[in-house]
C-alpha cells in the first residue's frame, strides 16, 4: 500500500539543521516564497541561545514539485545551505518511506503496524517482513506483505544478517525492530544503509534482558513502560523517540502485567515509526529533536 493521493501532491518536508544564527527563519520562508511554494507548517527549536543548533521542519506546497525538484534544491543549496552551513533534506510527502520488519515469535507490535499500514494510519509502505522464525508467516501474508524466513543456523549469525542485507540493501529506508530477539551486529549497523528503530519492553533503563516482566512483579513496580529508539552499537542506548508507562498494581500477575507491556509498545512503538516517517524526528548527538 503507497500513500500517494491528490491530498499528499506537490507537498515537501524540508528539514535543516544548522549552527543557531539571526536569519535562518526568514531566509528559509523567503526561498520557499520565491520558488513559488506556501507553507502549510513550520516547527523549529534551538538547544541554546548562544551557540546552539538550530533545527526546523518545514511542510510546503508547491505546484508541480516532482518537475521543480532540481530547482528546489540547488536553490537551498545555494541560498540556505552554504549561506548558514547548513545540513538539510527534501522529501516529497508522496514518496511513503519503505519499511522492513523484523520479529521473532511475539506478534503484538508486528500485527499493530500491519493493521495500522493496511489502514492508512502510518505514511509507509511495508515492503518485507523478516523473522528468524516461521510461526509469523501465515499472520503477515494475509495482509499481503512477503514474509522471509531467515533461521540463524548453529549460531552462525554473521550468515544470516548476510541474507539480512541481500534483501534490504536498496529496498528500504527505515528498519523496524518489532521484538525481535537478536541483537544487531555493528557490521549489520554499518551496512544496513537505513535507520533501525527498536521497542524496548521498559522504561528506559530498567529490567534489561530476559523476563522483563516476571522482574517487574518480583520487585514490585507501580509503573511498566516501553521505549522507542534509535538502535546503535551500544545495546539500548541508542536516541530516545518515544516512552510511556501505565500504573499497575500488587495485585496484577505476571500474565497481566505482560498484556499491559503489550498495550505499551504496540502505542510507543507506532507513534515512533509513525513520527520517523513523517520526518518529525530529528537526531541531535544521541538525543532526539521531535516536533
Amino acid at each position: 500500500m503507497t500513500v500517494s493521493s491528490t491530498a499528499s501532491a506537490d507537498i515537501a518536508r524540508l528539514i535543516i539543521s544548522c549552527p543557531d544564527q539571526p536569519g535562518i527563519v526568514a531566509a528559509v520562508t523567503q526561498t520557499i516564497a520565491e520558488l513559488g511554494g506556501n507553507i502549510i507548517s513550520l516547527d523549529q527549536y534551538s538547544t541554546g541561545v548562544e551557540g546552539g543548533r538550530f533545527f526546523q521542519r518545514t511542510v510546503f506546497h508547491l505546484p508541480g514539485l516532482a518537475a521543480a525538484r532540481p530547482r528546489v534544491e540547488q536553490a537551498i543549496e545555494k541560498k540556505l545551505a552554504d549561506a548558514f552551513g547548513m545540513e538539510w533534506s527534501l522529501t516529497e510527502v508522496s514518496r511513503p518511506k519503505r519499511v522492513a520488519i523484523f520479529a521473532s515469535k511475539t506478534d503484538h507490535c508486528l500485527l499493530d503496524l500491519l493493521w495500522r499500514h493496511r489502514r492508512g494510519e502510518i505514511p509507509m509502505d511495508i515492503t518485507m517482513v523478516i523473522s528468524n522464525h516461521p510461526d509469523l508467516a501465515d499472520d503477515v501474508r494475509a495482509f499481503g506483505i512477503p514474509y522471509f524466513h531467515v533461521p540463524v543456523i548453529n549460531g552462525d549469525k554473521a550468515a544470516a544478517e548476510a541474507k539480512h542485507l541481500e534483501l534490504l540493501q536498496g529496498n528500504v529506508d527505515l528498519v523496524v525492530l518489532a521484538r525481535y530477539m537478536q541483537i544487531l551486529s555493528s557490521g549489520f549497523l554499518e551496512q544496513v544503509g537505513a535507520p533501525v528503530i527498536n521497542i524496548h519492553h521498559s522504561f528506559l533503563p530498567a529490567f534489561i534482558g530476559a523476563g522483563p516482566y516476571q522482574k517487574a512483579k518480583d520487585r514490585g513496580v507501580k509503573l511498566i513502560g516501553a521505549t522507542a529508539h534509535y538502535v546503535t552499537e551500544d545495546l539500548d542506548e541508542g536516541p530516545i523517540i518515544e516512552q510511556d508507562v501505565i500504573r499497575v498494581s500488587h495485585a496484577d500477575d505476571v500474565a497481566q502485567l505482560t498484556r499491559y507491556g503489550a498495550d505499551v509498545e504496540r502505542g510507543v512503538l507506532s507513534r515512533a515509526v509513525k513520527w520517523h516517517c513523517e520526518d518529525r524526528v530529528l537526531r541531535h548527538g544521541n538525543s532526539t529533536i521531535v516536533f
